[in-house]
């Protein structure tokens, strides 16, 4: 069980919060996890769909999986737990978003300070010359779609067998060093490098609250309370209990 109000009064007491959030916190804005029985990797095998190998032997066919993605990110809009999460950066708690998330949902919902593992969609950049392009100025009527020097364009996704970008990590690691309160939402935090973080914040003395439906690794080992509910649900109701604190 939880105490909704010490909890809120933790948080408000606290200097520097972050969240790191995954797929989780997106499904109830209808994409689904693509791990998962109804997610893109389901229908489409990630080592022959999602490597950068396989985009630059055969762009053409890769882009039928990337053109179901964007439509699938297009459609979908925040839902409550990315607007609680903006609401908290507005009121000066929430100092930073890590997501491994790459549908922009944080940012269309209002945060600032998105630090993004694995890239995003809202730019498409040429392989070759590395000439960017907002997607909302890309037809994707014929795929792939290519850049004035003639070469197929890619999202500006972090493919496998590429690292992350630099920049990120290095603005991950500083928020999680400076952190003395961390949200894990909506993902297990398995998968290395995003796996660090929440390690290396326990390690400097932050709480860890983990908004997951189920118990992951990070649940026994680091996390200082687990609520086994819907971020939907749950992160707005923090932020009203939050709310009420103050009155």
């Amino acid at each position: 069980m939880y105490d909704l109000e010490r909890l809120a009064e933790r948080l408000r007491q606290s200097r520097y919060a972050i969240a790191l959030t995954g797929a989780g916190i997106s499904v109830e804005s209808g994409i689904p996890d693509f791990r998962s029985k109804n997610g893109l990797w389901s229908r489409f095998d990630p080592m022959e769909f999602a490597h950068i190998d396989s985009f630059r032997a055969d762009p053409q066919k890769i882009w039928k999986m990337l053109f179901e993605m964007d439509v699938l990110v297009g459609n979908a809009k925040p839902n409550a737990a990315h607007y609680a999460l903006a609401e908290l950066e507005s009121m000066g708690i929430l100092k930073a978003v890590v997501t491994q998330n790459i549908d922009s949902l944080h940012q269309r919902a209002g945060s600032v300070n998105v630090i993004e593992f694995h890239g995003h969609g809202r730019t498409l950049r040429c392989d070759r010359c590395r000439k960017k392009f907002d997607r909302m100025a890309v037809s994707l009527e014929r795929l792939p779609p290519l850049c004035s020097c003639g070469s197929s364009l890619r999202p500006e996704i972090v493919f496998f067998g590429e690292d992350i970008p630099m920049e990120a990590y290095r603005q991950a690691m500083a928020a999680t060093r400076r952190c003395d309160f961390m949200f894990v939402v909506g993902t297990s935090a398995t998968v290395a490098p995003a796996s660090f973080l929440p390690r290396a914040a326990k390690d400097n003395g932050a709480f860890l609250l983990e908004v997951n439906l189920t118990k992951t690794q990070l649940t026994e080992n680091y996390s200082d309370m687990h609520i086994a509910e819907s971020a939907a649900v749950m992160l707005p109701a923090i932020l009203a209990q939050l709310n009420s604190n103050v009155t």
